[in-house]
C-alpha cells in the first residue's frame, strides 16, 4: 500500500506535560459534519463524511478525510470498508487497532440491526427485509460462505446459521447436514444463501446440483426448501423466482 496517507491513532506529542490541543479548522469541520448529518441524516452526508464520523472516535486530532478518502478508493463503498477483513484494512497506511475496532463495531451494529428486522418474524411476507439482511451479511465477502435460514411451521425465522466456509470459487455443503439441523431445531421449512465473491450471482451447475439434493433430503422429511438465494456484488439470484423450485 502507498505511504500517501501517514496518520497516527495514538494523541499528538504532549509538550512541558500538556497535552496538545485539536487545530481549530478541525474540530470546526468535524462540528459542522457532526451537525449537518444529525438535521438531515445519512442523505445529507457523501459516503466519505459517513466514514469520517466512524473515523473521529478512532482518531480523534487529525484531519481523517484523506484517510476516508484512502479506504474507499481501495474497498470501492462505505459498505465494502465495513464489510473489509481486518487484515486487509491494516494494510491501508493510516489503520491501526482503533480504526479496525470502531469498523468492526458499526459493521455489527448493522448487521445486528438487519437481524432484528427478520428473526422471531414471517419471511415470505418480509421477502424484501430478509434479503437485504442477507446481502448485508454477505455481498462483500471475499470467499463463499452458506448460510441456512431455518423457518418453523408459520414461516417464522427462528434461526440463521453459518454452516460452512470455503474458498473464492467453492463451498462445500452436505445436504444431509442440512436436514439433520434442521430437525434439531424443529424447523418446518428452509431458505438457503451463499455469495459469490466473483460478484456474478449466476448458479453453477454445483449450486443446482445441491439445491436438488438439499430438496430432495427435505422432502423426505416433510420439511419445505422455499428458496435458495445467491449474493452477488449488486444482485442477487433466486432459485424459487428462476423455475428451479
Amino acid at each position: 500500500m502507498s505511504d500517501q496517507y501517514a496518520f497516527d491513532e495514538a494523541q499528538f506529542p504532549s509538550f512541558a506535560g500538556k497535552e496538545q490541543k485539536v487545530p481549530s479548522y478541525i474540530k470546526d469541520h468535524r462540528k459542522r459534519l457532526r451537525e449537518r448529518f444529525l438535521a438531515g441524516g445519512t442523505t445529507a452526508v457523501a459516503d466519505y463524511e459517513l466514514l469520517e464520523l466512524v473515523l473521529f472516535r478512532a482518531i480523534p486530532r487529525q484531519d481523517v478525510k484523506p484517510l476516508a478518502h484512502a479506504l474507499l478508493s481501495e474497498f470501492h463503498d462505505f459498505s465494502g470498508v465495513l464489510s473489509a477483513p481486518s487484515e486487509r484494512l491494516s494494510q491501508v497506511s493510516g489503520v491501526g487497532e482503533a480504526v479496525i475496532t470502531e469498523i468492526r463495531v458499526v459493521e455489527a451494529a448493522a448487521h445486528r440491526l438487519a437481524q432484528t428486522r427478520v428473526l422471531d418474524r414471517p419471511a415470505i411476507s418480509g421477502w424484501a427485509a430478509l434479503v437485504n439482511y442477507c446481502r448485508a451479511a454477505m455481498s462483500h465477502r471475499e470467499t463463499e460462505q452458506f448460510r441456512i435460514l431455518f423457518l418453523d411451521r408459520k414461516n417464522v425465522l427462528i434461526a440463521d446459521e453459518p454452516q460452512a466456509r470455503g474458498t473464492v470459487d467453492h463451498v462445500p455443503v452436505y445436504p444431509r447436514e442440512v436436514v439433520k439441523r434442521a430437525l434439531e431445531l424443529n424447523a418446518s421449512a428452509l431458505i438457503l444463501v451463499h455469495n459469490h465473491p466473483s460478484g456474478d450471482p449466476t448458479p453453477s451447475e454445483a449450486d443446482i446440483a445441491v439445491t436438488r439434493q438439499v430438496d430432495d433430503a427435505a422432502r423426505t422429511l416433510s420439511i419445505t426448501l422455499h428458496d435458495h438465494l445467491i449474493i452477488g456484488a449488486s444482485d442477487e439470484f433466486s432459485f424459487r423466482s428462476a423455475g428451479y423450485l
